[in-house]
């Protein structure tokens, strides 16, 4: 069998004919990625019950989550441009299963720890999957079918956050993993099967692996410190050394990039305001929106001392479905909306609105159902334009001729967003927290935390370099079609 490059112009539904089981199998691994976070939020206290742990470490494990899931963004994107993007995919799976089964049979915390490590890294795949679409779709075709893997990015329609929370309230979390573990099976069986060879980009390039050595030293560093800061103290020689460590490996890093054959991070491209606003403003959203939806709003909503102490069944229902399932809906709007708009003009309405609602939503927190109105409203502007946005931005602007650059950044800044606002939720709960354990003002003060950040997200998506295109979009380029003899 042979394979050859060809391109063809399509018509906007056309472009997803014959690919229905090559985006299904696509969906299934992105999935089995994805619940890990959105099932697991209302766990957590459960987490914590059975592994006799403190809200500091559970705080820890999904800090290190989507930190290893920034690592895995960078350094898998860049690999797939030198290795194929579908053996990139297959390790993904791999990775994840065997992360999984850490955490369906950990004794302790240590051990969970270590297989959520492992879990995150392949948050790799949501970049994989966008670059391999928009290799075989012209641009009408890639925006609807990175909306529909969008979608995912929030979890299953908000049955696996409902699902979750009854797991955790029944057998315990464990079975959270159980069921991830089985729709990793079935994405690994179904990329192997369905979804085509790419050719790599750059195959004659080595990896930098000083640079990616450094990188991960470095985030894991700061954002470690922040998570830990107020449980062993903001001046003492632990977290000095994670946080002095970590900002010395960073700047190595960036020092590295300029003499590296193959670097990274391209930093002319990084340089541009095409890349670091854009960078700024994923980070600053899921910073600010993550660390509120995956560890604030659980906790409180079941915290029956301060909070609203609810079931995880019922804190799910009320706070993580209505979001997941208006994501589902409006994520793939969103990506038949963007070429037709522009993606920067998606990205600036959807930070926008994000930062009007969690005004609502912090200053309400005690109200339950004006925070149950308030978070459902981001199904539309934080699952829907954000998500689809950031990733539809970031993949149709990266220079030509290395694809994964500003599409794997980004998708580490997803994974650095996410334990950034994890780590400062985290930290502001546990210094906020009495003998008793956390006090309103701690979630009150955590919740500000988000608001910051979101504000900060508002400012640099408006500095976004305005796409040539955007007030006049070309004509679409033809996709590239791999044709198999």
């Amino acid at each position: 069998m042979s394979t050859t490059l060809g391109r063809t112009r399509s018509g906007s539904a056309s472009d997803l004919t014959g690919r229905g089981p090559m985006l299904a199998a696509m969906v299934l691994a992105v999935l089995g990625y994805q619940i890990n976070a959105t099932m697991l939020s209302p766990a957590l206290p459960d987490v914590i019950e059975r592994l006799g742990t403190t809200t500091a470490a559970a705080g820890l494990s999904q800090t290190l989550f989507f930190l290893m899931a920034a690592v895995g963004q960078v350094t898998l994107a860049r690999l797939s441009d030198q290795r194929g993007r579908k053996p990139m995919m297959i390790i993904c799976a791999f990775v994840l299963i065997v992360g999984n089964l850490l955490c369906v049979f950990a004794p302790n915390i240590e051990i969970f720890i270590a297989g959520r490590i492992l879990q995150g890294v392949s948050a790799a795949m949501f970049t994989l999957a966008f670059l391999t679409l928009n290799q075989l779709l012209s641009p009408a075709g890639f925006g609807k079918a990175a909306g529909i893997i969008t979608a995912v990015n929030g979890g299953l329609a908000g049955v696996d956050a409902v699902a979750g929370g009854q797991i955790a309230d029944t057998i315990g979390f464990r079975g959270i993993f159980v069921c991830s573990t089985l729709i990793a099976v079935a994405g690994l069986i179904g990329v192997r099967r369905y979804v085509p060879d790419v050719p790599p980009t750059t195959a004659d390039a080595r990896f930098d692996s000083r640079g990616i050595t450094a990188l991960s030293v470095g985030l894991t560093g700061v954002l470690v410190g922040l998570a830990q800061g107020a449980a062993w103290g903001w001046t003492s020689p632990l977290t000095l050394a994670f946080l002095l460590g970590g900002l010395l490996a960073l700047v190595l890093f960036v020092v590295s990039q300029r003499s590296a054959a193959n670097p990274v991070i391209d930093i002319e491209v990084l340089a541009s305001r095409r890349a670091w606003p854009l960078l700024i403003t994923t980070i600053c959203t899921l910073g600010g929106a993550f660390g509120a939806i995956a560890l604030t709003i659980p906790l409180f909503s079941q915290d029956a001392r301060v909070g609203l102490g609810l079931s995880a069944v019922a804190a799910a229902v009320l706070f993580l479905t209505p979001i997941q399932l208006i994501g589902v809906i409006s994520a793939p709007l969103t990506g038949r909306l963007g070429p037709k708009v522009g993606w920067r003009r998606i990205v600036v309405t959807g930070a926008v609105a994000n930062f009007a609602i969690f005004v609502f939503a912090t200053l309400f927190l005690h109200h339950q159902w004006i925070l149950v109105a308030a978070l459902a409203a981001l199904g539309v502007t934080y699952g829907g334009f954000m998500l689809t946005g950031l990733n539809g931005l970031a993949v149709t602007t990266a220079p030509k001729d290395k694809p994964g650059s500003l599409s794997g950044l980004n998708g580490a800044c997803f994974g650095i967003g996410a334990s950034l606002g994890i780590a400062l939720a985290s930290a502001m709960i546990t210094a906020g927290s009495d003998a008793n354990g956390p006090t309103a003002a701690g979630y009150q003060h955590a919740m500000y935390a988000a608001l910051a950040l979101l504000g900060i997200g508002v400012v640099t998506s408006l500095l976004i370099q305005r796409p040539e295109a955007e007030d006049a979009p070309a004509e679409e380029e033809p996709a590239l079609v791999i044709a198999h003899h």
